[in-house]
């Protein structure tokens, strides 16, 4: 069953943090740029690895963007590359805005770490989104952000990057997964957790490896057994696992949102967390990720 896993999501977002750590940091001056479809991959999702990535979607015809771009414009100059702001015209990029689900505009997102971040719509007043950017600096930084380094660096006193993630810790954790020891290999990226525990990476590649773990050990007739125990929760979670293993990745959401709606209290703890395992793992460029997370949402409330 594990060999059937389609984990190319996951290996693209850590392909994302590889590239980051090696990228130079935004010039001078360059701290709006226009996000297209062409460049939404290094210049959002690569850049966010970096600095938090704020996005701003607008059109020619909207009025209130008239008049939330330029400030926001003007706020991200004056930050000097503590966060920047990508700017997509929706008209042009239409697949982004489908990607995000977008109803109206002006709408504001934000990405950290490969992260999306909910925002706000329309034209807020100038402290309000200074409130916002604020509150995103702080989420930045306690995901392990230290912004960019050099000449176009951001408030002095800044931390230094992180540690590439091409280390030697890294190396001797991948090749234990490689030999399929998931039990060293999570122990290898939990302690670099435990030195680093905003390692986004580190983070994402445990996930990865206790997915793993949990294939490796599926019966084989795990389906049946979900069909015979529609409400055992670890019944119901190892076909989901089985589901996503074979990329099925709608139906192991369908299934666990269905369960969390028939469950009550504590009971929904463990399938809430799997989802939400689930949706770390995919990453928040996957276009079924924004409207399961919906569904979750209006699950649970």
């Amino acid at each position: 069953m594990s060999g059937a896993i389609d984990l190319a999501a996951v290996k693209a977002r850590s392909e994302a943090a590889a590239r980051a750590a090696s990228a130079p940091p935004p010039a001078g001056g360059e701290y709006v740029i226009d996000a297209t479809e062409a460049n939404f991959q290094s210049e959002v999702l690569d850049r966010s690895f970096q600095v938090p990535v704020l996005l701003d979607l607008w059109a020619d015809w909207c009025q209130p963007c008239k008049q939330l771009s330029p400030l926001l414009e003007r706020l991200a100059n004056e930050a000097g590359g503590s966060w920047v702001l990508a700017k997509v015209d929706v008209d042009a990029n239409q697949r982004i805005a489908q990607m995000l689900q977008v109803q109206s505009i002006p709408t504001v997102f934000a990405v950290i770490g490969g992260q999306l971040v909910p925002g706000f719509q329309g034209a807020l007043p100038e402290p309000q989104v200074r409130e916002f950017l604020a509150a995103l600096l702080q989420a930045a930084s306690q995901a392990g952000l230290s912004g960019p380094t050099g000449d176009g660096a951001g408030p002095a006193g800044a931390a230094a990057a992180p540690e590439p993630p091409e280390d030697e810790r890294f190396t001797a954790a991948e090749d234990a997964l490689q030999a399929g020891d998931f039990d060293l290999a999570a122990e290898r990226y939990q302690a670099i957790l435990n030195a680093e525990p905003a390692n986004a990476l580190a983070q994402l590649a445990l996930r990865q490896v206790e997915l793993l773990r949990r294939l490796a050990v599926l019966p084989a007739d795990v389906l049946h057994q979900a069909v015979l125990k529609p409400d055992d929760v670890p019944a119901q979670l190892a076909a989901a696992d089985a589901e996503l293993a074979d990329n099925q990745v709608e139906a192991a959401f369908s299934r666990l949102i269905g369960l969390v709606r028939r469950l009550r209290g504590d009971d929904r703890t463990p399938v809430r967390d799997r989802l939400v395992e689930y949706f770390d793992l995919l990453g928040p460029d996957d276009p079924r990720v924004p409207p399961a997370r919906r569904e979750l949402a209006n699950a649970l409330f």
